[in-house]
């Protein structure tokens, strides 16, 4: 966890309500898109949440109409586009990667609170969390194989959370997933209308806030430790090596040069249908 320094927040808003610390995505003007000032301060809230003796359980969500669209890719592609094999790694490790590790491995219960679009990225950083609740508008989808041609996005925990055959057709079409199918399946734990997403969050969040705080710690360690048995961190440790080779492919590379925009828009059409 980063070390504890001071920072003022300027893509998220933090906040406690009593046991229970919310962490929102604030860039509702850009769909809560992630560049690398808002992944560090998640970070950084979230080892404020951690440290904190007083929270007992994390929210993370978006303000606006959307969770989140995923990562910056103007901010970030246009950064990372002259990076080296080693540059793209390193910062990739650091700010996508290893923030979603964090969140999982956090010792405390997270949950996420969705609305809107979670894409890509951003669907890969609630999936590391323990609890997801969603508002009926929201959806899922990864559409970076079709938009980008790289090997989706640097976490696979798709198949994790939903299934293998149905995390091979969200990738393989990058088709979107509506709330109602997810909470089917399970990626979804409780489905609200859109005005009841923060109160029935907030309520779920607090019922968690009773229990013993270190009974729960170590109820998540064991499920946690399960899914590690099971070849969960290998697999992802595996695919992020995938992930970061499909970003020196032909395939990427003409992507690329037909530019960024054209990319962009090809993924929102894919998204959709």
């Amino acid at each position: 966890m980063m070390e504890h320094i001071p920072m003022d927040y300027e893509a998220i808003s933090y906040e406690r309500s009593g046991a229970v610390a919310v962490i929102v995505q604030n860039r509702p003007d850009k769909r809560n898109a992630q560049d690398q000032r808002m992944l560090t301060e998640i970070e950084h809230a979230l080892g404020e949440a951690t440290r904190d003796a007083d929270v007992r359980v994390i929210v993370i969500g978006g303000a606006g109409d959307h969770f989140s669209a995923g990562h910056d890719l103007k901010e970030g592609e246009m950064k990372r586009s002259n990076f080296s094999v080693e540059e793209r790694w390193a910062y990739e490790e650091r700010h996508y990667y290893g923030l979603c590790l964090r969140i999982w491995d956090c010792p405390k219960p997270t949950i996420a609170r969705i609305q809107g679009a979670c894409v890509a990225g951003a669907f890969m950083m609630a999936n590391m969390c323990d609890l997801i609740v969603a508002a009926e508008d929201a959806y899922f989808a990864d559409p970076v194989v079709h938009s980008m041609g790289a090997a989706a996005v640097e976490v696979l925990v798709h198949p994790w959370v939903m299934g293998l055959r149905r995390a091979k057709e969200m990738l393989f079409t990058g088709e979107r997933m509506t709330a109602a199918e997810a909470r089917e399946i399970g990626l979804v734990n409780r489905l609200v209308p859109r005005a009841e997403l923060d109160e029935a969050t907030m309520a779920l969040a607090l019922r968690i806030a009773e229990a013993p705080p270190f009974g729960i710690r170590l109820t998540k360690r064991s499920l946690n430790n399960g899914q590690d048995l099971a070849g969960f961190r290998a697999a992802l440790e595996a695919h992020f090596t995938a992930h970061e080779l499909s970003h020196f492919t032909r395939e990427v590379g003409e992507t690329m040069a037909r530019g960024l925009g054209k990319a962009v828009d090809h993924g929102k059409r894919v998204i959709s249908g």
